[in-house]
């Protein structure tokens, strides 16, 4: 399966890099830190040198020795695998649920340097996600200038042209979901061209298409707020890099449309998944764009860095995004975040990794209702952007999933085909 393959090939190459980005700073470290920090680094090193070996040669997952906060949440889940009727007793690298170890691993990294001061705060992924956007600079300009135009006429724009927008910048940033680290274990991944000539040609790719249900959904609810009810969208981040570009624009785009009139970011607590956004990747995305000289980049730097300083656009993070757990158990594992996500009249979630944890990462059959496969994860309307990069999908027709199999038999985990997949909850 391509579960063994990541765990195999993919997985050892990321911690590789890992190893080798943390030698390639050892002079920083030294500036920095002194002797400290080369000690520090030399710790993580050897930490993350017996990770490496442990997974390659089938290990027993073993429980989370730190002191951060959720280390209670991950040896209970241990041991919830540990005891699965059906399991193996010990939980071991190829003996386990993918998403698990796979998870497991990243929280491991992760460790490695938040036990080690003074090195502690760095991130081993930051350099692959500062690339990956200045390698998408072309598609970065053409989609903020197309943007900024866009705007220039937005007031004058009846519905139907407002719906072709909405549409256009929703598949933008569902194909923004190729750039992604982690699937190329941090090989080159930037969006070269601009991502709006090829929308045209990318449709048929698009399995399941529910763009009209997001978009009656958000018109209807424009119409029915009230002076006291303002319309809220979450999206619940992906990959840093053009994917967080893409994002930003589309998040623009629901206020300046009046479509929304709050958009909040969820990303992640620590480095994740090679790619994946953090709070420090969001404002440093901003800030660059800010300060870029480009004319139209800048233009949207500003603005965003505006709607933060007035609190229409927040960014939260929580560490259940970087828990192992099923989105199903949120209500019991993170009843705050649960709670919170319940004020929003509709989440986005963007990337393949959160459509796994959405419809608990199983090997469904192809035409499996959605709506079942969320396991009664409903705390508002929900729609996933995602493009399938892992063997995991329901929601398809009656033999469309074999159809495209018998045309395309990589077709669930080479990124060339995507989903915009909605679920109006309960």
């Amino acid at each position: 399966s391509f579960a063994y393959f990541t765990i195999k090939d993919r997985l050892p190459q990321i911690l590789t890099r890992v190893i080798d980005t943390l030698h390639r700073h050892k002079n920083e470290f030294f500036e920095e830190h002194g002797e400290k920090g080369v000690e520090a680094e030399k710790r993580a090193i050897s930490f993350l040198s017996k990770l490496r070996n442990e997974l390659q040669t089938d290990k027993p997952v073993t429980p989370l020795e730190d002191e951060l906060p959720d280390v209670g949440l991950w040896n209970q889940y241990l041991d919830y695998q540990r005891n699965l009727p059906n399991g193996n007793g010990e939980p071991s690298w190829f003996q386990s649920p993918w998403l698990y170890v796979e998870c497991y691993m990243y929280r491991r990294i992760h460790a490695a340097l938040a036990q080690n001061p003074p090195i502690d705060n760095f991130d081993v992924f930051k350099e692959g996600k500062a690339q990956n956007f200045f390698e998408s600079q072309e598609a970065v300009i053409a989609l903020c200038t197309y943007f900024q135009e866009l705007l220039k006429n937005i007031k004058d724009l009846d519905e139907k042209q407002l719906q072709e927008e909405l549409f256009k910048l929703l598949q933008v940033s569902l194909w923004g979901n190729k750039c992604d680290l982690s699937f190329s274990a941090g090989e080159d991944s930037s969006q070269k061209s601009s991502p709006l000539q090829s929308l045209e040609n990318m449709v048929p790719y698009i399995l399941v298409n529910d763009m009209e249900k997001v978009w009656s959904l958000l018109v209807n609810a424009k119409k029915n707020r009230t002076e006291r009810s303002n319309v809220r969208v979450d999206i619940i981040l992906d990959n840093a890099g053009f994917e967080l570009v893409s994002d930003l624009v589309l998040a623009d785009f629901l206020l300046s449309s009046k479509l929304a009139d709050e958009v909040y970011f969820h990303g992640k607590s620590i480095p994740w998944y090679v790619s994946d956004t953090t709070k420090h990747d969001f404002n440093w995305t901003v800030k660059q764009l800010g300060s870029a000289n480009h004319m139209w980049m800048s233009r949207c730097g500003i603005n965003w860095e505006g709607n933060l300083k007035k609190g229409v656009w927040v960014f939260c993070d929580h560490m259940f995004w970087t828990l192992p757990h099923d989105f199903s158990s949120m209500s019991e594992v993170a009843p705050d975040l649960y709670a919170e996500l319940q004020k929003s009249n509709l989440l986005l979630f963007k990337g393949d990794l959160n459509y796994r944890k959405l419809t608990g990462d199983r090997k469904w059959e192809y035409s499996v209702p959605f709506h079942q496969a969320l396991n009664k994860f409903h705390p508002a309307p929900l729609c996933s952007l995602r493009t399938l990069k892992s063997d995991t999908q329901v929601g398809l027709k009656p033999g469309q999933g074999e159809q495209v199999q018998a045309s395309d038999p990589e077709w669930m985990i080479n990124g060339k085909y995507g989903v915009v997949q909605f679920d109006a909850g309960l």
